[in-house]
């Protein structure tokens, strides 16, 4: 059987572990041909090997992208779209945080985050879209956060970048949609996901307690799964989401309810 996104092309940012991983995965696994991007070369190469000795030869490539830097940005893309014959699905996943309250936060980190998690979904579609004009319909994904549309005392620069890319994803959408392009776009919104990024709550507290920590935050009880997210890029991806554009998926066990 054809998969749900058999024939679309994707290029992931972030995608040597966590989100990025799982997402390519998933795709790859439904049919799509996938990029893999990430400032961990090594990381990307050992993804893309993995979903090619499960899905055959051909179907995942690995690329080096520092995505603060226009330059890679512009080989990487040329790269993946010799390499899978065209883009059609962008999926801006790479991100970071840095600890700190406003007065704590340093400057240079405060760069930094908005560096990596705004500036690369600007550049990552203003230079990718050259590419999926010729490769109709299309989809952006771009990963923000629950952190990016509720605040936190302690989370200045974190709240403030994801709430760029959920508001740079609908202007995105408008531009697509005013250009009268087929190529849409939209936000992920999760909430704590079991990903590396969980690492310094862990290594604070051992997993159990911290698990625990974060899932008493949650009115479902328990964090979500990369699974979760990649279920729902692998819809953003699929034309069974072509009515969707300019919109936010909350993956957040049920927190902007409350």
């Amino acid at each position: 059987m054809a998969g749900r996104v058999a024939g679309k092309k994707a290029f992931i940012t972030g995608g040597a572990q966590g989100l990025g991983a799982a997402m390519a995965r998933k795709l790859a696994d439904e049919g799509a041909k996938v990029s893999v991007a990430d400032i961990n070369h090594e990381g990307a190469k050992a993804v893309a090997a993995e979903i090619n000795a499960a899905c055959g030869e051909g179907v995942a490539f690995a690329f080096p992208l520092d995505v603060t830097k226009e330059d890679q940005w512009i080989y990487a893309l040329e790269e993946a779209d010799a390499a899978m014959g065209g883009i059609s699905v962008l999926i801006n996943n790479a991100g970071i945080s840095r600890a700190g309250n406003i007065e704590q936060l340093s400057y240079e980190d405060w760069k930094l985050v908005m560096s990596v998690n705004v500036d690369s979904v600007f550049l990552g579609t203003k230079h990718a879209l050259k590419y999926m004009r010729d490769h109709q319909p299309g989809s952006i994904i771009n990963i923000s956060s629950i952190a990016g549309l509720i605040a936190a005392h302690n989370s200045p620069v974190y709240n403030a970048s994801k709430a760029g890319v959920w508001l740079l994803s609908k202007g995105i959408a408008l531009h697509c949609a005013k250009q009268g392009l087929d190529i849409r776009s939209n936000s992920i919104h999760p909430t704590f996901i079991d990903t590396p990024i969980l690492d310094p709550l862990r290594q604070q507290f051992g997993t159990e307690v911290a698990h625990g920590k974060l899932a008493r935050q949650i009115p479902l009880g328990h964090i979500g799964e990369p699974e979760d997210i990649a279920n729902a890029a692998l819809y953003l991806a699929s034309d069974e989401s072509k009515f969707m554009t300019g919109a936010e998926l909350k993956l957040d066990g049920g927190i902007s309810a409350m």
